[in-house]
Formats: structure tokens, sequence, C-alpha cells
């Protein structure tokens, strides 16, 4: 599934701009496997399982310090938890070893999360003001 990621957003406050650089800096570590991946797609989905747990967690301190986030950052969430749920949904026990009509699957569910979270990656940096950092987190090795 697909979810459209807005094309603006400014922080509403001080505490939504805080809410943005950490969802920024979850989104930058957790959104792909690490190399420690068991190579089973549950193991392929945990990493997007702490993530939700990570913006959960981003949302109730921001609640707790400020009351309810603007419509915009509620959507780039709700963005991203419907499409890595949608991913969850069909892999998170799943511990059999990949064939490859089944790595084809997972790849392409994954690769659908990613470009969101790429998008929302950009948008977050360029609203927030940390471009110069997501250039330097995007460049080569």
């Amino acid at each position: 599934m697909y979810w459209p990621v807005p094309a603006s957003w400014t922080p509403h406050d001080e505490a939504e701009l805080v809410a943005g650089w950490r969802l920024w800096l979850e989104l930058s570590d957790r959104a792909w496997p690490t190399a420690a991946w068991d190579g089973t797609p549950a193991g392929a989905v945990a990493q997007l399982r702490e993530l939700l747990a990570a913006c959960d967690d981003i949302e109730t301190a921001y609640r707790e310090t400020a009351g309810t986030p603007s419509p915009g950052f509620r959507r780039l969430v709700q963005g991203l938890v419907v499409t890595a749920g949608t991913a969850i949904g069909l892999w998170w026990d799943d511990f059999d070893p990949l064939d490859g009509e089944r790595a084809a699957l997972l790849h392409e569910d994954l690769a659908r999360f990613a470009e969101q979270a790429e998008q929302v990656l950009k948008l977050l940096a360029a609203n927030g003001g940390w471009t110069g950092l997501d250039a330097i987190r995007r460049r080569p090795a």
C-alpha cells in the first residue's frame, strides 16, 4: 500500500521541530535491515517494527510536552505506519528461508517502504533545517 507524502511540512512549534528531528534520526537509522539480518522475512521487517515503536514514542513525547501534533506531522507518521504496517503484516511471522520468488516479493514490499521513507526524510530535512546533514547521510561511503 502506498500513502502519499504531504507536499510540505512546517514545524508547528519547537516541540514539533524536535519531534521531526527525532523522526529523521529514526528513519535514517532503522528503515533498512542491518548487517545482522538473519535472512528471514521476519528478520527483515523487525527493523520496521522497531521504527513504528519509535514513532509511537515520538508522538507520545510530543503530546506530553506540547499537546497534539499538527495535521501535517501526523500525516507524515501515519503514512509511515500504513506503509510499514503492510510489510509487517505480511512478513512478521515468516521465519522460513527465502527462495527467489519470496525474496522478490519481500524486496518489493521493502522497496515500497524505502521509497516512502526517503520522501519523508527529504521533507523533514528540507523543512527542519538540516539539509546539510541529510546530504552527508546520502553520500556514498
